[in-house]
């Protein structure tokens, strides 16, 4: 009776860096996917409702940061759990490999570089994607599942952080 009080718009944010391509490729992505039918291929479709939040050259915070981590696929993840090294990006000007969120946020306030571009986030379903656009259309097509009835609420990917 109640279940559509549960049932809420998804949040989602991307940290973007307005010069890197991959980011700025997603960024594009989720915002046609607001304003445009979705998928592309089917005029007929309307868009995907969520809220998105950009973040620009703002890296996550460390509590921020272990969410995410928690909401990385397992394919990411080594014995222990996914390392904060997943968030570093091999540029160039990256010369410590930091092991905890903290040293990852420390690391990516003197050098935006450091970090792999972008980083969205469905703080709902409780899914990441980091530095990679496919998995930001990964994140886009369960959002599509869900609207179109192909998944429901509860057969989706279960939120692993704080609201579990």
């Amino acid at each position: 009776m109640f279940s559509s009080f549960l049932r809420s718009i998804p949040q989602i944010s991307i940290f973007h860096n307005t010069t890197s391509p991959p980011s700025i490729t997603a960024l594009q992505l989720l915002r046609a996917a607001l304003s445009s039918p979705y998928p592309a291929h089917q005029p007929n479709a309307p868009p995907l409702r969520f809220n998105l939040e950009v973040l620009e050259n703002k890296p996550p915070t460390s509590d921020q940061l272990r969410t995410i981590l928690s909401y990385l696929p397992a394919a990411t993840s080594a014995p222990g759990g996914v390392s904060p090294d997943v968030l570093v990006s091999s540029h160039p000007t990256v010369e410590t490999r930091p092991t905890s969120t903290e040293g990852v946020v420390k690391l990516a306030s003197t050098n935006l570089h450091a970090l792999k571009w972008p980083i969205v986030v469905d703080w709902d379903a409780g899914r990441a994607a980091v530095g990679d656009v496919e998995g930001v259309k990964s994140i886009l097509e369960e959002l599509r599942k869900k609207r179109d009835g192909e998944m429901k609420e509860d057969e989706g990917h279960k939120p692993k952080g704080w609201f579990s």
